[in-house]
């Protein structure tokens, strides 16, 4: 009988679209989708304050890594209650989930049911379907990829249709971390590329760059997308000082025209899993409002400042 830990919410976003969420034992403290999962015992803790400003929580990760601290404790003791057969974990970043060799730590002398770790790389679109598949084919459930693969798939490929056939194609700057600035990478371009936009800053299937407010203001683009990596819109909202109270803020063009945006950082963008098409919705309704309805608007994402919380356009 499978037994399944996962330690990122992307994973248990796949365990569930691969209809295995009956099967799930465990969670990390980030994982919160589907809503059923949160009655499920937590595996993790970071490691430090999780609360504070964009330059506190930067300042604390980048001290732990400086000393080669894990950013994150994995509870041994809750792992071998729940005698897992399988945990699900991450290559991709050690400080935006559980890493690698967290879980190996944790695994090496104290879990007796000695469960199989799965590890996932997700650095661009296509590394999450390889994901998705690698999931499958650990849990006995490879005959559900293609099926669940080409869903995602033909979903995201209407919404691209549809961007495309707009008439604009807008200069988009996506920001991932707000103080020290840091733009979007791995799979944001190519969403910003899929929704026909044009995206200025980070390069697909390479991690997240930083950037200098200098290089931002020179872009001038004409939207901003604020998305830090798991924020939520309200969080969001509260940090924007950091961007608002710099000279020169107020004469971007997008903030002139209105086209700066929130989205709910933490629920979509850095989750490389089957929501991936609702983040690329949420770009599609942000780029061409004329072209889609903002069905997500107000719970995912909405415009800065210039309408009511929740109201889009």
């Amino acid at each position: 009988m499978l037994r399944i830990v996962s330690l990122i919410a992307s994973a248990t976003e796949i365990v569930h679209a691969l209809e295995l969420t009956p099967y799930q034992v465990g969670r990390s403290h980030e994982c919160d989708y589907p809503e059923q999962i949160r009655a499920l015992p937590v595996c993790t803790t970071p490691s430090f304050p999780v609360d504070g400003s964009s330059a506190e929580v930067d300042a604390r990760v980048k001290q732990r890594v400086a000393n080669a601290l894990s950013v994150y404790e994995v509870f041994e003791d809750v792992l071998e209650r729940l005698q897992p057969t399988h945990v699900i974990t991450q290559t991709q970043c050690r400080v935006c989930a559980v890493s690698l060799a967290d879980v190996e730590r944790a695994l090496a002398g104290s879990v007796s049911s000695r469960p199989r770790l799965v590890a996932l790389e997700p650095n661009a679109l296509e590394d999450i379907w390889s994901d998705i598949r690698r999931v499958a084919e650990a849990c006995g459930v490879a005959s559900k990829v293609a099926e669940v693969v080409q869903a995602l798939r033909d979903r995201m490929r209407a919404i691209s249709e549809r961007s495309h056939g707009a008439a604009r194609r807008p200069r988009v700057a996506c920001i991932e971390w707000l103080e020290p600035l840091m733009a979007t990478g791995n799979w944001v371009p190519e969403l910003v590329e899929l929704a026909a936009g044009r995206n200025l800053f980070g390069k697909a299937g390479a991690h997240s760059p930083w950037m200098t407010w200098e290089e931002l203001a020179a872009s001038d683009p004409d939207v901003v997308v604020i998305m830090p990596c798991g924020f939520e819109l309200e969080r969001t909202r509260r940090e924007m000082y950091w961007l608002a109270d710099r000279l020169g803020w107020a004469e971007l063009r997008a903030v002139r025209s209105g086209e700066v945006y929130l989205v709910d950082g933490n629920q979509y963008m850095n989750r490389p899993g089957p929501r991936i098409v609702e983040s690329l919705q949420i770009l599609a309704e942000i780029l061409h409002p004329e072209v889609f309805q903002p069905r997500l608007a107000g719970e995912a994402w909405q415009r800065w400042q210039s309408a009511p919380a929740g109201v889009a356009h």
